[in-house]
């Protein structure tokens, strides 16, 4: 999940530098939201897994 979300922030960079201003914002919008579904899954499995123990 986290390797989706650098392919998207660097496809908002890309498309910032040739001036794709609204492609960019949509990019680096989906960028952001991956961003917290995977720090969220993390913090899960982190509890989970000391859960287990």
């Amino acid at each position: 999940m986290l390797r989706w979300t650098i392919t998207f922030f660097i496809i908002a960079v890309v498309a910032a530098i040739f001036g794709f201003g609204g492609i960019a914002a949509s990019f680096a919008w989906i960028a952001k939201i991956l961003f917290v579904v995977f720090l969220v899954v993390f913090v899960i499995s982190l509890i989970m897994g000391r859960s287990r123990l």
